[in-house]
């Protein structure tokens, strides 16, 4: 079956750096568009940022512009998302999505979260 499994969460100082990593597994990695999204308590969940299947175009949300990269390792079937400059605003669960679009429709993966906590 199809697994998402993200790692490489935890406690940062402000300004700290952290690498998300989600390694994907039971389905063909390079047709699918990957994101990261995160949720903070009491908010919804947002996009972060989103590679294209080859890894040729990328999108973020304004609030990380400039601050997270994300990229993708097709030969490992592994999404990372480099996060600098930490704010507190930050701190949330992250999660990774695979997504393709497909003979029935838009079909989205998701997996279980990892937690980045921003804080002194």
């Amino acid at each position: 079956q199809v697994q998402l499994v993200e790692s490489g969460g935890g406690l940062v100082q402000p300004g700290g750096s952290l690498r998300l990593s989600c390694a994907a597994s039971g389905l063909l990695f390079t047709n699918y568009a990957m994101s990261w999204y995160r949720q903070a308590p009491g908010k919804e969940r947002e996009l972060v940022a989103v590679i294209s299947s080859a890894g040729g175009s990328t999108n973020y949300a304004d609030s990380v512009k400039g601050r997270f990269t994300i990229s993708r390792d097709n030969a490992k079937n592994t999404v990372y998302l480099q996060m600098s400059s930490l704010k507190p605003e930050d701190t949330a669960v992250y999660y990774c999505k695979g997504a393709v679009l497909s003979r029935v429709g838009l079909v989205n993966y998701w997996g279980q979260g990892t937690q980045v906590t921003v804080s002194s």
